[in-house]
């Protein structure tokens, strides 16, 4: 293998761990039941709690990611088609925008037991930093339909793809784990400057802001399918 070989190996690496650390962070970035968790145990429990629940929602993001990769592997031969790839791409790119809609629309009230309450009213003990952990995770991986968004996403960015070797592999859902930890870092920090501050109305303006992103994802997905990019 010449330098120029390597050279294209390792552009080809980096580009599979930028497209995972994306996965991750597009799957964790809507605001639904875990991160109202996450958010409200930031205020209430102290911003490493809050994150605990949140890495434990980045385990469940990882598990469903290998399933779904796992089980588009036993369809390789139809997504190794340039046609049918061309179609699933497109179809991915719709489902992206729909999940967009989604989050646009979700409203953050729908998931607390008094809308009227602010997110951080909440009396609780702080609990173990495990129990943060498993009950981040038991939320988040109790949603199985979020497997439908690793299709769209791993449809639409090629990530994955069998041919891949085992260490490839490995990295490639290690970096959507990243990406996934990455964001509740990121919200968990945000919550934790702001305070009381960020309430249920900072919830529904992320979550509008978020479904605006996605929405433009797929719609570019979509142009950027049919153009032959």
């Amino acid at each position: 293998m010449n330098w120029l070989e390597q050279f294209a190996e390792q552009i080809s690496f980096v580009e599979l761990i930028l497209k995972g650390i994306m996965i991750g962070i597009i799957v964790s970035a809507p605001m639904g039941p875990v991160g109202v968790m996450c958010i409200r145990r930031t205020l209430n429990k102290g911003r490493w709690h809050g994150f605990m629940t949140g890495i434990g929602a980045s385990m469940s993001d990882l598990a469903y990611a290998a399933v779904t990769a796992f089980g588009m592997s036993f369809v390789f031969d139809f997504i190794n088609n340039a046609h049918n790839m061309f179609v699933l791409q497109v179809v991915g790119s719709i489902l992206l925008f729909i999940f967009g809609v989604h989050t646009f629309r979700t409203n953050p009230h729908s998931y607390r037991a008094n809308p009227m309450d602010k997110i951080g009213a909440y009396p609780v003990t702080k609990g173990k930093l495990a129990y943060n952990f498993a009950t981040g995770f038991a939320l988040a991986i109790s949603n199985p339909l979020i497997i439908l968004m690793f299709v769209a996403l791993f449809a639409r960015m090629s990530f994955v793809l069998p041919e891949l070797g085992v260490v490839d592999r490995l990295a490639g859902y290690l970096s959507i784990w990243v990406g996934a930890t990455a964001w509740w870092f990121l919200i968990t920090w945000l919550v934790s400057k702001l305070g009381s501050r960020f309430d249920v109305r900072g919830i529904w303006m992320l979550n509008r802001v978020i479904g605006v992103a996605v929405m433009l994802f797929g719609i570019i997905g979509v142009v950027y399918t049919l153009v032959g990019a």
